[in-house]
């Protein structure tokens, strides 16, 4: 088996107004948030997907599903926490993770370092192990025309001795 495995995540949600704005586990003064179950925190839920496929799991909606009223608006750091958990009882630890944020509004690059910090307390890593990029989709589509907020996550992780 090998030591290393990467692992590729993807989530989109919807804009909609009345929901507060999380991203990283940031709040944004936005007026609107994003529609979804959880807290909606593309960016998190992104990087979940890509650790728990990094290590061979079903995704996120296996474990925390839409139709558990327990799940209903959790901070999706929580989930994080527990994909990390998952990881670790299967000796897996995070070497590195490099996420890339798609969003027309608001502007992000101002709070990425304290998006990495927040991620980073959550997964037990450092910041420096995390690369966060944002971007906009340059008005092309819903996502340029600022109806939803996606993002990509890439992560490897390495396997340890128990």
């Amino acid at each position: 088996m090998a030591s290393f495995r990467i692992g590729h995540g993807y989530d989109i949600h919807r804009t909609v107004v009345g929901r507060p704005l999380i991203l990283g586990g940031v709040k944004f003064d936005a007026d609107f948030g994003l529609d979804g179950h959880s807290d909606a925190d593309v960016l998190t839920h992104a990087i979940c997907d890509a650790l728990l496929g990094a290590a061979g799991l079903p995704d996120i909606g296996h474990f925390f599903p839409n139709t558990d009223p327990k799940y209903k608006n959790i901070d999706s750091q929580i989930l994080l926490k527990h994909v990390i958990a998952e990881l670790h009882q299967r000796h897996y630890q995070v070497a590195n993770i490099d996420v890339s944020v798609i969003a027309q509004k608001p502007r992000l690059i101002t709070r990425l370092g304290e998006m990495k910090t927040v991620l980073s307390r959550s997964m037990g890593i450092s910041p420096d192990e995390i690369g966060l990029k944002a971007t906009t989709n340059e008005n092309v589509d819903d996502l340029g025309h600022g109806l939803a907020i996606a993002a990509h996550a890439v992560v490897l992780i390495e396997k340890i001795k128990p």
